[in-house]
């Protein structure tokens, strides 16, 4: 059973930054696909960031496109997003999700529910 664990959450001023990892465990072999899911009081989840399985490509969702880096770490099982010029939008709950899957990150980002795995989310909120 694979579980997943977000850290690096907090709160920060305008502009600032985060660093969010997802730690996974119970994975059986490197071909999961991994994602960043984030969902603010009142709105649907959208997927903020995606990396294919081989970490050949990767998708962010236009507002966050330039700003946020997803990458990954086999070795460690570890999912990252680092999150620069943080804005008051950014604001929601962050949650990491993995399932086997082929397809490109964008592909795979489209859908945000058909993930059999996810974290428990950790709270990003970004004060003007």
């Amino acid at each position: 059973q694979v579980q997943l664990v977000e850290s690096g959450g907090g709160s920060v001023q305008s502009g600032g930054s985060l660093r969010l990892s997802c730690t996974a465990s119970g994975l059986n072999n490197d071909d999961y696909a991994m994602g960043w899911f984030r969902q603010a009081p009142g709105k649907e989840r959208e997927g903020a960031s995606c990396i294919s399985w081989n970490g050949v490509t990767t998708y962010y969702a236009d507002s966050v496109n330039g700003r946020f880096t997803i990458s990954r770490d086999n070795a460690k099982n570890t999912l990252y997003l680092q999150m620069n010029s943080l804005k008051p939008e950014d604001t929601a709950v962050y949650y990491c999700a993995a399932r086997i899957d082929y397809l490109s990150a964008t592909q795979i980002c489209r859908d945000t529910t058909n993930w059999p795995s996810w974290g428990p989310g950790t709270q990003v909120t970004v004060s003007s």
